[in-house]
């Protein structure tokens, strides 16, 4: 339940962050997974060594910056006394 001096954000408000951070996440996970690929097809390797290693850079910095953008405030700062 909200305080009183915390104004209340509509649902569409929420709808439209968790969104706009999938969307970043995604984006984040698919250039780490693409630039592996380009780079394994570049340097002609036997094993996906870049496509392993850049998936799992790319998963763990999305992860990374959904944390940070959860924890961050929203909307404008309280007031001090």
């Amino acid at each position: 339940m909200p305080k009183n001096d915390e104004p209340v954000k509509p649902p569409l408000f929420q709808y439209a962050r968790y969104s706009s951070l999938a969307f970043q996440m995604l984006v984040v996970i698919l250039a780490g997974v693409f630039g592996g690929l380009q780079l394994d097809r570049l340097l002609n390797l036997k094993y996906p060594v870049f496509t392993v290693l850049l998936s799992l850079l790319s998963v763990i910095l999305a992860i990374y910056q959904a944390i940070r953008d959860l924890i961050k405030p929203r909307g404008p700062s309280p007031k001090k006394h």
